[in-house]
């Protein structure tokens, strides 16, 4: 089976052209996929999972609390006196604005772990990368999960992907992962966010702001 992905076209044709095609060896690899694969990368995203539970926990306690105040507002708005109407609006937007600084607050701490195991577990799989190309005479390795590689098409069997996840667990003091190597994915067009162009194991959904408080009676 083959798969396709952006531009190699070119690169391909200009190394023909110096007259190095009979000496090009190139591999491709699925650096995401890779990296949560790899025990270290399993745990990892456990880690970031467990440390993001709790919290989220109670971030969403505190959103039931202020849709419950959202709802006896509603309710009471033919029953309750002028003065507690205002008292609960009040109370919805202190809280709402409080929570949505508090969510903040998280994510960025999130977003600070993320990136420390992705900079941690970056440098080793590239280090591991770097080894089995040098030792297999691999002129070049391209990592397909970057939409930015430059990539028109490429055979499955010169994926490396399997080979560096067995490597690198067997390098860094872990068996071989079971896990199947993510699918490379398709062409989106989109950039990468991070410089290792990698997705942080346990990575979650970053939740939805607050909404305001109701209009003020």
């Amino acid at each position: 089976m083959t798969r396709q992905v952006f531009g190699f076209c070119a690169l391909a044709t200009a190394l023909a052209s110096l007259g190095y095609a009979q000496q090009i060896k190139i591999a491709t690899i699925n650096i995401q996929g890779a990296l949560v694969s790899t025990k270290d990368g399993q745990k990892a995203g456990a880690d970031l999972e467990s440390k993001a539970a709790p919290k989220r926990k109670v971030i969403e306690g505190r959103q039931n609390e202020i849709n419950s105040l959202k709802d006896q507002l509603q309710k009471g708005q033919n029953t309750l006196s002028d003065a507690a109407k205002n008292d609960l609006f009040r109370t919805i937007d202190q809280k709402t604005k409080s929570l949505n600084r508090d969510m903040q607050d998280i994510q960025d701490e999130l977003d600070q772990d993320q990136q420390k195991v992705l900079n941690e577990l970056g440098q080793k799989i590239y280090a591991v990368i770097g080894k089995y190309a040098q030792e297999k005479g691999y002129t070049m390795v391209l990592d397909v999960s970057n939409p930015q590689t430059p990539i028109v098409w490429a055979s499955n069997s010169i994926d490396i992907t399997k080979e560096i996840i067995e490597l690198y667990d067997k390098e860094n003091g872990g068996t071989t992962s079971t896990a199947a190597p993510a699918p490379s994915p398709k062409p989106t067009g989109t950039t990468t966010p991070s410089a290792t162009h990698t997705v942080a194991p346990g990575t979650t959904a970053r939740p939805a702001p607050a909404t305001a408080a109701p209009k003020k009676p």
